[in-house]
């Protein structure tokens, strides 16, 4: 355990060295072979993201010492105990964090409230190593680590599940690249480039799916695979491309935009539909989730699915 959180220290450090790395190589081979440039300011805005969640952030929102509680309270009546000196033991936390993030990620695109946090992850317009880090301001402010306390009720430890966490999050990293190809037998078990490729295109083909974290093997099981396609290049960002590079309109426009959408509802199952129901569901009238904008693809053209030959105005409220 001890060795874990060390590497976590270091890996800090190592996370932001190869991210400045790939800026640099990417920006030369633009310089001499062409093709779209490397977003430097988009890079900016994600270091300063990084750096005042993990810090400032880190000692005024404390928010998630009540989740720690409720997590310890959940392992004192935990219904089995793990052999955490055996590697079964280990292997059963590695497996149950995985189910745990795989809910928690798919609720992160599924429900408003969690995306008006995960939506600043894909606000980037290019997939890069520098996105990975970009999280967002409010994570603890809106629960996320509910999704995680079946495990402790469960026999698995606490500190064990949240440094499994901290390294599913570390794994992802380099998964954030548009370099690596396939890679053949291993795409069938794990998050790999390609599969997270799919996960942060905006093209209406690929939304929703690929939520797993180190593995994969829960989005097969699940039905929410979807594999890259050559034909398809994946077009990154939100649905709606954020413009610019305001860091705080970044942050919090999708707050924002939640916030007015509140203000105007009429009815309790209004107020509820904002916050729970899918982003771009609407009250009355044709909605933009992502069903939604499928179904009218598929009426609009026979390449049903294909955003590229519809050319439908695809908008949601948390760009």
């Amino acid at each position: 355990m001890t060795v874990l959180l060390l590497i976590l220290k270091i890996a800090v450090l190592v996370v932001l060295a190869a991210s400045l790395a790939e800026a640099l190589v990417l920006s030369w081979r633009h310089a001499h072979r062409g093709g779209a440039a490397y977003d430097w300011k988009a890079a900016g805005v994600s270091v300063v993201d990084f750096l005042v969640r993990e810090y400032p952030l880190r000692w005024l929102l404390p928010a998630t010492a009540f989740y720690l509680g409720a997590m310890d309270w959940l392992w004192q009546h935990r219904l089995f105990t793990l052999p955490m000196d055996d590697w079964r033991g280990w292997t059963a936390c590695f497996v149950g964090q995985e189910f745990c993030y795989y809910w928690y990620h798919r609720a992160a695109h599924r429900v408003r409230w969690f995306w008006c946090t995960h939506s600043i992850h894909h606000s980037s317009n290019q997939l890069n190593l520098s996105a990975a880090y970009r999280f967002g301001w409010t994570g603890r402010l809106t629960g996320t680590l509910a999704f995680f306390m079946l495990a402790p009720l469960l026999g698995m430890p606490p500190r064990v599940i949240l440094l499994m966490l901290t390294l599913n999050l570390l794994y992802q990293f380099w998964i954030h690249a548009t370099w690596i190809p396939r890679l053949g037998p291993l795409e069938w078990v794990l998050n790999t480039p390609s599969a997270h490729r799919v996960h942060h295109a905006s093209n209406l083909e690929y939304l929703d799916g690929n939520y797993g974290g180190v593995l994969i093997v829960f989005d097969r099981l699940f039905g929410t695979y979807i594999r890259e396609r050559a034909e398809v290049p994946c077009r990154y960002g939100l649905v709606t491309p954020v413009v610019g590079h305001n860091l705080l309109r970044i942050e919090f426009g999708p707050w924002i935009a939640l916030w007015r959408d509140l203000r105007s509802a009429r009815s309790l199952r209004a107020v509820w539909g904002h916050l729970f129901k899918p982003p771009g569901w609407r009250v009355q009238g044709p909605g933009e989730t992502t069903e939604e904008l499928r179904a009218r693809a598929a009426v609009a053209s026979p390449t049903a699915g294909s955003d590229h030959a519809v050319g439908l105005p695809l908008q949601t409220p948390m760009a």
